[in-house]
């Protein structure tokens, strides 16, 4: 594998990355914002009010989006196996 080709493989990977990893670090910046609005009008300060929602939603959008991020994976896993055979 030269030099090229391993760049190439880790900037797509860094690229899946970031797509893969972004729905879920949205959805939770999102919720988490929400409730901590709630938490400062209401004057409620509990930790588990913050944690519990947001794991709810994190693990629902993983499971919502199952597919797809195993899906860009294995095209992923796919075209870096083909990059490889082709350089031997």
């Amino acid at each position: 594998m030269t030099i090229e080709v391993f760049l190439d493989v880790m900037r797509e990977g860094i690229y899946l990355l970031i797509q893969v990893i972004t729905p879920p670090l949205l959805v939770s910046l999102i919720v988490g914002l929400i409730i901590g609005i709630f938490q400062a009008v209401t004057q409620i300060h509990e930790q588990t009010l913050m944690f519990a929602p947001r794991l709810l939603v994190i693990f629902i959008t993983l499971m919502l989006m199952g597919g797809w991020i195993f899906e860009k994976m294995m095209d992923f896993t796919k075209d870096v196996l083909i990059k490889y055979f082709q350089m031997i």
